[in-house]
């Protein structure tokens, strides 16, 4: 296959990017690294229970949790061996978002066997109403794990709030009803649906031979572009918040606490947004912050504090969150304080300050570890964003844009807040 080349002037690397006649993205990023990394991605996630297969016209639905059960059937071949055991000196994972399914390895030397080994084992799907029901048991324990977890009771319990009808309110692997009812029909269906090259990108990071992983991808991926596209399909959901307010109960010694602001808006320029919701929150609640060094003085909260934007093609939210042990009083000193600076504005000093933040971010992220390289460059592939256009774009950020944000995502009435409080 060929590649076309480019150079990142900034980081003085060269990018090469080719698509193999099925459709399949292939991207390599060169570093002069030691370790290398590769992923082999496919755009389907938890929130994809609602679908239009390539030439169908019927919306298929599926049960929750069904991509989470997926990435860990397809490890297991035909011959009942574990594709882990196959990888030469490699650490293997793989893992389940809301819109991405990744499978990955990270290695010094057989890099070229160990990706002919990602390649072929991701593409062999063997299901069995035997394999299947043996796993049922082993990713409901999974699930009830994550049923004990406050961090995630708290997280979903605020998505709850914030959602009513979008995917994204409930839990990556589903709940122990919905695990059991799997079947080995239904998974080919899903994988053979999302699974198709055309659905899916290879990235691979560090000092790599683009000519050998094009040979490779030839070789081991044989099919063509399917006719027609998978339709992706979501159900309608409100503006309006589901519950202002969530409370539960567990083990722990601190409350801890989520505070979420539902985003209206999704689609368009995404790393844009993504930029000047970063820049906020850090003006909001970073750690150099008026109110955190307030609320940290106060002992309000600890280091545990703080906020992030979360975003795919069909929904986004930002999250305010940490352990406290008044979270309520912490909500409500969160929302006065953005009360207070769509008054009085943004500060511009402290403003230059968190977008240097996200600059100097960036910079270390492409030049650091390789496998958080390829995972970041992963996720903006498959919301069809360019990383590396990051630069250009953030030069274009300014304090006015994080202004009309604030008004527009920061809305006491699109929000909701989840505790967790000890047992009595």
């Amino acid at each position: 296959m060929k590649f076309t080349k480019k150079y990142d002037s900034l980081l003085k690397d060269c990018i090469y990017e080719g698509e193999h006649k099925s459709g399949l993205k292939v991207i390599i990023l060169q570093k002069n690294t030691a370790k290398k990394y590769a992923t082999f991605s496919t755009c389907y996630g938890s929130i994809n229970t609602e679908f239009v297969v390539p030439g169908e016209t019927e919306v298929t639905k599926v049960i929750d949790g069904v991509a989470h059960f997926l990435e860990h059937k397809v490890f297991e071949q035909p011959d009942g061996t574990n594709a882990f055991s196959l990888f030469k000196g490699a650490d293997v994972n793989a893992f389940t978002s809301f819109g991405v399914t990744n499978y990955l390895f990270s290695c010094t030397d057989y890099f070229y066997e160990n990706f002919r080994q990602l390649l072929s084992y991701v593409q062999t799907p063997y299901f069995t109403e035997e394999n299947v029901e043996k796993e049922k048991g082993i990713i409901a324990q999974e699930v009830r794990m994550y049923d004990d977890d406050p961090g995630q009771v708290c997280f979903y319990n605020c998505l709850k709030g914030l959602y009513k009808n979008h995917p994204v309110r409930t839990e990556i692997a589903g709940s122990v009803e919905e695990v059991m009812k799997t079947t080995p029909e239904l998974l080919y269906k899903c994988y053979n649906t999302f699974y198709h090259p055309s659905n899916m990108a290879v990235i691979c990071v560090g000092d790599i031979d683009p000519e050998k992983v094009g040979d490779i991808v030839d070789e081991l991926i044989t099919k063509d572009k399917p006719e027609g596209e998978i339709r992706q399909v979501f159900p309608s959901e409100p503006d309006e918040i589901v519950s202002p307010e969530t409370e539960a109960r567990f083990e722990i010694a601190m409350p801890r606490f989520s505070l979420g602001f539902k985003d209206i808006e999704t689609g368009g320029d995404m790393l844009r947004r993504d930029i000047v919701t970063s820049a906020l929150l850090k003006v909001l609640v970073g750690g150099s912050s008026p109110l955190f060094e307030r609320l940290y003085g106060q002992g309000l909260i600890n280091w545990s504090f703080g906020g992030y934007y979360e975003y795919e093609r069909s929904f986004a939210f930002a999250e305010i969150g940490g352990e406290s042990n008044d979270p309520k009083a912490v909500a409500d000193a969160v929302q006065e304080e953005i009360a207070r600076v769509k008054r009085e504005g943004i500060d511009p000093e402290a403003w230059r300050r968190a977008m240097n933040v996200l600059y100097g971010r960036y910079i270390r992220l492409m030049g650091g570890d390789v496998e958080d390289i390829g995972n970041e460059y992963m996720f903006s592939f498959h919301r069809g964003v360019d990383l590396t256009s990051y630069p250009d774009v953030w030069k274009t950020v300014t304090i006015e844009d994080g202004m009309e944000r604030l008004n527009s995502l920061f809305v006491p009435e699109r929000s909701s807040l989840s505790i967790i409080y000890p047992k009595e």
